[in-house]
């Protein structure tokens, strides 16, 4: 069944429908939902109440653009408000006096995608959020600063401290993995 299908299906209010709308996006919206989370039982609160939205809100979207990213946007929205709710000031861990230091393209390569977006979610929460918003998604400092109601500044901020502390990351994981034997 196509797209287009199981939304008239959802707008009418078919409950094989939405089954099927959710069975659709909910793998990939559980893992927008995870790099903004604290934990997997919070990202998976956060797709639930998307998907509440989602199927309230379904009538507001109209056929412009992509369905998947209209969910995306709504599955972002939603984790925004939950990480605004807990309200935590964003975190300095002492990265905030570390040189640009270069990261070997190796150290990259050899990461899995899987491997990355767990480094991701080990981020210090204020970086994670920013990261996310401006690396992954593809918000403006303007825009991620209007959303978390911080200065662009701290934005600026946020994300040059995630990015140290995701390369010292690398380098460690890197030097860990040039060092340790290779199994026969």
């Amino acid at each position: 069944m196509n797209e287009t299908d199981i939304i008239h299906g959802c707008l009418r209010g078919s409950t094989q429908h939405q089954r099927l709308l959710y069975e659709r996006f909910a793998g990939k919206m559980y893992a927008v939902c995870l790099r903004y989370a604290r934990s997997q039982s919070d990202a998976a609160d956060i797709l639930q109440e998307g998907f509440v939205k989602v199927f309230t809100k379904l009538d507001q979207f109209h056929f412009q653009g992509s369905f998947e990213g209209w969910i995306r946007r709504i599955m972002i929205n939603t984790a925004l408000r939950a990480y605004q709710k807990q309200r935590f000031d964003m975190e300095t861990s002492g990265y905030e006096i570390f040189p640009d230091a270069p990261v070997d393209p190796d150290a990259i390569a050899t990461l899995s995608e899987a491997e990355l977006l767990e480094l991701i979610g080990r981020l210090p929460e204020g970086y994670r959020v920013v990261f996310n918003l401006v690396a992954i998604e593809g918000y403006s400092h303007a825009e991620v600063a209007q959303t978390l109601g911080i200065q662009e500044s701290t934005s600026r901020s946020q994300l040059t401290k995630a990015r140290r502390w995701l390369c010292e990351q690398l380098e460690t994981m890197h030097k860990i993995r040039l060092h340790s034997p290779v199994n026969p």
